[in-house]
């Protein structure tokens, strides 16, 4: 049986994928955190683990756009020295990146194949993860996602999802204004992570792959389902992303991710009932 060691325990991602892997080592920040490179090196050298699932993240995309330096930590230089330190004990990591790694112009999406262009900070932090771990490791999976959700961490340390902030608002009875015009595919947290961990098992050829659920929607079509599937009548109004304050970075218009490797997942709104329905 394989080793597993998860990196980022506690976020989203990490907290599915420790349900998978019962009896994988899970380390948090405080167990080791990513920008201690000597720490790294250390400690899962060590360990000497067979896969390694970096779930480790800084996503605060207006956050990198004012002070890039945190997110050059965690996105680029921390999967850096994980790829080194994986190559030294040969050992396979999964990476996980963003569609945002792309400039979001093309309304068909992208392929795996398709050329990086980040309009942003976050964007570019995250390419250069994505980089060097293909520089600097010859066993890899770097798989991109985008607009993930999962049910909220007990811990304080994630953010709470879009869901869970138009529930609040619904909840309230405050009127809600959501995006139109930028478009995206919800991925429910769960499903990458059964995505990821056949993706290993299955001894893939190595490289780049997409894992979204499938259907294109925007911020007011997610959460229009949302209330559809809780039965809630809500003050939801279509509105352009213009109708907002100007934010620090330019978000993709389209981070839409097309998945031509792997098996397709089910829709996002399967996927999202599922979500609403069982937790």
């Amino acid at each position: 049986m394989s080793k597993v060691l998860i990196v980022g325990k506690n976020g989203n991602l990490g907290r599915e994928l420790v349900s998978l892997y019962p009896e994988a080592t899970a380390w948090g920040r405080t167990e080791l955190d990513v920008a201690d490179e000597s720490a790294v090196l250390n400690k899962i050298t060590e360990l000497k683990p067979d896969i390694v699932f970096n779930c480790t993240a800084y996503n605060d995309v207006d956050g990198a756009e004012q002070n890039p330096a945190p997110a050059n930590q965690i996105n680029a230089k921390g999967p850096e020295t994980l790829a080194k330190v994986c190559d030294q004990i040969s050992a396979t990591l999964v990476h996980f990146s963003t569609g945002q790694v792309f400039a979001g112009d093309s309304k068909d999406g992208y392929t795996e194949t398709d050329t990086p262009q980040p309009i942003n900070a976050y964007g570019q932090s995250k390419l250069t993860g994505e980089q060097a771990v293909a520089n600097f490791c010859q066993k890899y999976y770097i798989i991109r996602t985008e607009w993930l959700y999962a049910k909220p961490s007990t811990s304080g340390t994630s953010k709470k999802s879009f869901i869970d902030i138009m529930l609040k608002m619904a909840k309230a009875g405050k009127p809600i204004k959501a995006v139109d015009d930028e478009f995206g595919k919800p991925t429910y947290a769960r499903d990458l992570a059964i995505m990821s961990k056949e993706l290993v098992e299955q001894n893939l050829v190595y490289g780049i792959y997409h894992g979204i659920n499938e259907g294109l929607a925007s911020r007011y079509d997610w959460a229009k389902e949302t209330f559809r599937i809780k039965n809630i009548e809500a003050d939801l109004t279509p509105v352009p992303a213009s109708t907002f304050p100007p934010r620090a970075a330019k978000r993709p218009q389209y981070e839409v991710l097309n998945n031509t490797k792997f098996p397709k997942l089910r829709s996002w709104q399967d996927a999202l009932k599922d979500y609403l329905t069982n937790n």
